[in-house]
């Protein structure tokens, strides 16, 4: 067995003979176009001279440089939009020279894969399933490999949220695809067939999707976030269940570092209770209440009854969000104010629907103020809500990290890693340095001797 080299960013992976190297990244929607929500992932809120430090075009140079330095065969992304993807990451072939590229499907959040025509061939159409994309190459013989091996790479952006069932049939789904390639293509076994799976997990050790990869089995018992996953056992179409390839050859000096690194939110914002309630139908904690309630006093003190009227609402809407007309927090507020939709027509379509309105008589209680805000939470929107609390001088204390494993590397029994690149930030992402909130993972693999 290969000794695995671990190396720390930035470096560029070594190019060895006859191997493939895959980066994996989660870039982070918005990109240039879709979504303008973005500066709020940066916390304490951006003054100058970092205040542009969240726009596309600066996240986009430290893209550039990071993945121009890492120069992967194969660069695995996730969360890119199609909206303005081709412009986006046109650096990805003009700047990197990434002549081949894969973009998924469907979809507001999608994986693009990438990969250098000089380096592999691509050896079928994509396949595209639910939230996974495989691609398959051969490896040219400029990099001295025997060019009838095929490597099938999978990249993953798995459901996030408490879908723990949909998260284990994505990933069934999508290494089942990989092994009826492998058939499809007559290889020689294709239950040991080399496959490289990569992605955004949205989950850590605890997920069944992570269970069902690293023993090849998931028992119909298996429970996620207090529900089963599963209303059968599965067991994966390999021969032997997939290796962390980023876990591979490592000791307690040198331990796996975590890809997702953001303010710890969840333990001063949500109210503890039971475990369950509080994961299942999380409560504001106390502290966040009461900040809420001297923001709500301060809008409303000069308006008739004291409640927020349709010029404090726009005022508190133009300081979190930049303007009125944008965000489920003008949404929301509008239809507890008295908005109704009207009527849909089949036929119509969505931009010639009226707009929503805030009525000009309507009110906002502070309980609809505050059941704007518990939707948000509901949506695992922490990262809004701190920023809004600091933006209207009520900061959070926000003195912890929270640090998970959500983007990982496996790889099947019939190949190993030679190089394992790991990016560490302790500081909480996305930042000055870090365009995302999560870190990219990467290795390079050869066929196992």
């Amino acid at each position: 067995m290969v000794a695995v080299k671990h190396l720390t960013s930035p470096a560029t992976i070594p190019r060895l003979p006859a191997c493939l190297s895959v980066l994996s990244y989660n870039v982070l929607l918005p990109n240039s176009q879709d979504g303008w929500w973005n500066y709020k992932m940066y916390l304490p809120p951006l003054s100058p001279p970092d205040e542009d430090i969240y726009t596309w075009e600066y996240r986009k140079s430290l893209l550039i440089e990071r993945i121009g330095l890492i120069d992967a065969d194969v660069v695995c992304l996730q969360e890119v939009s199609p909206l303005s993807f081709e412009e986006d990451f046109k650096f990805m072939t003009e700047n990197l020279g990434y002549d081949g590229v894969e973009l998924f499907r469907k979809g507001r959040f999608r994986p693009a894969t990438f990969w250098k025509k000089d380096r592999v061939e691509l050896v079928c159409p994509a396949q595209h399933k639910d939230r996974t994309m495989l691609t398959t190459f051969r490896l040219s013989d400029s990099v001295g490999a025997n060019s009838q091996e095929n490597w099938h790479v999978l990249n993953c952006h798995l459901q996030a949220g408490k879908q723990g069932g949909r998260r284990v049939r994505q990933m069934f789904e999508g290494v089942t695809t990989a092994y009826k390639t492998a058939k499809k293509l007559k290889e020689k076994d294709p239950e040991d067939m080399k496959l490289i799976v990569c992605g955004d997990f949205n989950g850590g050790s605890e997920c069944g999707a992570v269970e069902l990869l690293e023993k090849g089995v998931l028992d119909q018992d298996f429970i996620e976030d207090g529900e089963q996953v599963s209303s059968k056992a599965k067991k994966l179409p390999l021969s032997t269940p997939l290796n962390d390839a980023i876990y591979m050859d490592r000791d307690d000096n040198n331990p796996v570092p975590s890809t997702l690194v953001v303010p710890e939110l969840i333990s001063i914002m949500i109210d503890q209770g039971s475990i369950e309630t509080a994961y299942m139908e999380p409560q504001f904690s106390q502290q966040v209440i009461d900040r809420f309630s001297r923001i709500y006093q301060r809008f409303a003190k000069d308006s008739p009854g004291m409640q927020m009227t349709k010029a404090d609402v726009e005022e508190w809407l133009t300081i979190i969000n930049g303007r009125v007309g944008r965000g489920t927090e003008f949404r929301n507020a509008a239809k507890y104010m008295g908005w109704k939709e009207p009527p849909t027509d089949p036929n119509e379509k969505k931009e010639d629907r009226p707009p929503i309105m805030i009525p000009e008589d309507g009110v906002l209680t502070f309980t609809d103020f505050m059941a704007v805000y518990l939707d948000e939470l509901r949506q695992g929107k922490f990262w809004g809500i701190a920023w809004d609390l600091a933006k209207l001088d009520e900061p959070l204390d926000v003195e912890e990290v929270f640090q998970a494993r959500y983007d990982r590397m496996y790889c099947s029994a019939s190949i190993q890693p030679t190089a394992v690149l790991d990016t560490i930030s302790s500081q909480p992402c996305p930042n000055k340095f870090e365009p995302s909130d999560h870190l990219p993972v990467c290795a390079s693999f050869q066929v196992r001797k």
